[in-house]
């Protein structure tokens, strides 16, 4: 059995619910929709109060490598913008992109008023030694399982996003040891490592590849590879280091499970905008800086577009929001007016201090003002 097929023979014989609502999907192929589906990165997290209890008694990483705790917190904002009317089109699982590194045999912390920490990250090339090609299955088996479980209690009633970060993100945190400013320690090893950081940038990606396909066979409808830290990086250092990993990516996931919308969200490459929309990725994600209407032009029907409303425009109230929405809409729309090949989404993820009410007024925004007529 080819490993297309096995998952196929896997997605199956989970006998999942039938999807009620496949409007993210139809724009991710850049068919017709009766309004913009979307969803909002890390809309389970620390801004809502019913996720707060529940890592008030579990740490970060027990709620990821638990399947039913993952499960709860990835339901969380589904049942708060449905019961408020403004029902999002798709979930994503509840997971952090630093759970490859862990699955590599490196250790992750996830420190309080700190965040992601290596106690003990690459130091020099031989280092790479020390890391294991995992068996993704048992590696990270509860992902799987929380995908699984997840994608039954939704009951069809929206798609379920798998992810994972990208390689240059993943590799620069495992090296940095945590978050950077400059992130000078992964560049160094660019520009004068380039053999290793190649060879560690391929194990990622062939660690990767193999995820996400699991991911699809254990229930995701979609995925999204995240690269947080694109922007890092020069647009020749991209070229050579970014880019031909993500485009490996989308190619080798898309041989394996070709019905299974990709998103990419290299937050901060504008300059990669064309590249991006001539891989095999359905979707380019677009950060805060990117116009609108330049991304239209860039991407030109090659991909669906998603976001990007600047996540501290949330800090505004609720009319404002709404106006802002109806400017970054009025952006994509195409020469007839049309928002055929958006998924609505911010440019970045949702923030620990803002206020639920407020994200609720963005997807009703978007809800209500796709639906009218332009002008």
């Amino acid at each position: 059995m080819t490993d297309a097929s096995a998952t196929v023979a896997t997605f199956a014989a989970h006998d999942f619910p039938p999807l009620r609502n496949d409007r993210l999907l139809m724009a991710a192929r850049q068919e017709p929709v009766d309004q913009v589906p979307v969803w909002l990165m890390r809309q389970a997290g620390r801004y809502l109060p019913e996720f707060r209890a529940v890592r008030a008694r579990h740490d970060f990483f027990t709620v990821c490598r638990t399947p039913e705790l993952a499960c709860e917190v990835t339901l969380q904002p589904l049942r708060r913008f449905h019961a408020a009317d403004a029902p999002l089109d798709a979930s994503i699982i509840f997971s952090d992109i630093l759970v490859v590194p862990q699955a590599l045999g490196m250790e992750v912390q996830m420190v309080k008023g700190k965040g992601p920490h290596f106690p003990d990250p690459l130091d020099r090339p031989a280092d790479l030694d020390q890391l294991r090609r995992p068996d993704v299955r048992e590696a990270l088996g509860y992902v799987f399982e929380a995908l699984t479980l997840t994608r039954r209690e939704i009951g069809g009633a929206v798609p379920l996003f798998g992810f994972t970060g990208a390689p240059w993100t993943l590799m620069a945190y495992m090296i940095e040891g945590g978050g950077s400013k400059n992130y000078a320690k992964a560049k160094a090893w660019l520009y004068a490592d380039p053999d290793a950081s190649h060879r560690l940038l391929q194990l990622l990606t062939d660690v990767i590849v193999d995820y996400l396909v699991a991911q699809v066979g254990a229930g995701a409808q979609a995925l999204q590879v995240f690269d947080s830290h694109a922007g890092a990086l020069t647009p020749s250092a991209f070229a050579s280091f970014g880019y031909p990993y993500l485009a490996q990516i989308a190619e080798r996931v898309k041989a394996r499970v070709p019905s299974v919308p990709l998103v990419v969200f290299a937050r901060g490459a504008h300059y990669a905008l064309d590249a991006l929309a001539a891989t095999d990725y359905d979707v380019v994600g677009l950060d805060e800086t990117v116009m609108p209407a330049a991304a239209r032009a860039i991407v030109a029907g090659r991909a669906a577009v998603q976001g990007n409303l600047d996540n501290a425009a949330l800090y505004a109230s609720p009319d404002t929001i709404r106006a802002l929405t109806g400017t970054m809409l009025d952006g994509f729309r195409d020469a007839e007016g049309q928002l055929t090949g958006l998924i609505g989404n911010l440019g970045h993820g949702m923030l620990p201090n803002h206020n639920p009410d407020h994200a609720i007024a963005y997807v009703r925004a978007i809800h209500e003002l796709s639906r009218s007529t332009p002008g």
